[in-house]
């Protein structure tokens, strides 16, 4: 009696779990709020483009005081993959992290970890060693990142337009990119130091156009002729952040990432911003990558986004 009890139950637990499969629910992640599946497929190789790890147990930043992000490791970045169907990643330093080598470790390590689906961007210094940019590019790295929206090193109080010229010079030199998080408004005060970056130039976050301008807000016909010279690429990421309307469709920011589809669906990536570091109130993921679909109806231009792109601006093998 007691052996058929158990069995009894373990079959009703096993039944629930693939009912709750079918029903189309997952492992919940953390920083993310929800545990439905996406209901837009993700296509083979999909990439999430923009994420971060924090891991201050085994990779404590320079600074102490840095802000930190619980339950931001690659093991719980892994949940949110299964939740939304993405299989390859690129994972960015966060801004605590500010430039030594030392602080880039927990990207690496994450790179490592996920890889061979996995590259990264990084925060430097201007006194990189040429090696130390070597040894990053044999570790996954495929570009540096500029976060001038802060007072962090990096930021715009550092990176002067010196410096930013001069580190464009040297990653162009290795295949790589400068990625910039920037205001719109800062776009339109450095549009000719952007004009004459030799390197490829990726905008964060849509470029950060403010709402309810989106699309009409001066900098985007800045970011439309960076882009119309072939070498710009724009994150279709962070919808939360300038929204006015809210989840879950976020319109205002909706009308501005349909305008950047229809204008150039070849310089577009897609990333989740996980773990949502400057998000007290975690937004549901699914429902993020779910708008995709309305943002691009068409499943040729959400396959080149999600896939073909990626391949291109980051080097990953193209899939069959």
């Amino acid at each position: 009696m007691i052996a058929r009890r158990t069995f009894i139950k373990g079959a009703s637990a096993l039944a629930m779990t693939a009912s709750g499969l079918s029903a189309g629910r997952a492992e919940p992640a953390p920083n993310s709020s929800g545990s439905a599946l996406a209901t837009v497929k993700a296509p083979p190789g999909a990439c999430d483009c923009h994420h971060h790890i924090y891991d201050p147990a085994r990779f404590p930043p320079s600074r102490p005081q840095a802000q930190q992000v619980p339950n931001g490791r690659v093991e719980d970045y892994r949940l949110l993959q299964r939740r939304i169907g993405t299989t390859r990643n690129i994972v960015v330093t966060p801004a605590p992290y500010p430039a030594p080598v030392s602080d880039n470790l927990a990207a690496l390590d994450a790179i490592k970890q996920l890889g061979p689906n996995a590259r990264g961007v990084v925060i430097v210094y201007p006194e990189i060693t040429d090696a130390e940019l070597k040894m990053f590019d044999a570790a996954g790295i495929r570009g540096i990142r500029f976060s001038l929206t802060s007072g962090r090193p990096g930021a715009a109080s550092t990176a002067t337009p010196e410096v930013i010229e001069t580190l464009s010079k040297r990653v162009n030199a290795l295949g790589w990119h400068v990625q910039f998080n920037t205001t719109a408004e800062q776009i339109v005060a450095s549009q000719d130091l952007l004009n004459r970056l030799v390197s490829p130039i990726v905008l964060d976050h849509m470029a950060h156009m403010p709402q309810p301008a989106g699309p009409d807000h001066p900098a985007f016909p800045i970011v439309r002729r960076l882009i119309d010279k072939g070498r710009t690429w724009v994150k279709l990421s962070v919808t939360y952040d300038s929204s006015k309307d809210g989840p879950p469709g976020y319109a205002d920011v909706g009308r501005l990432a349909q305008a950047y589809v229809k204008a150039a669906p070849e310089r577009l990536v897609w990333g989740s911003n996980w773990p949502h570091p400057s998000e007290p109130d975690k937004p549901d993921d699914a429902v993020l990558f779910d708008l995709i679909a309305q943002w691009a109806p068409d499943a040729a231009i959400r396959n080149r986004i999600l896939v073909q792109n990626p391949e291109a601006l980051y080097g990953f093998a193209k899939m069959a």
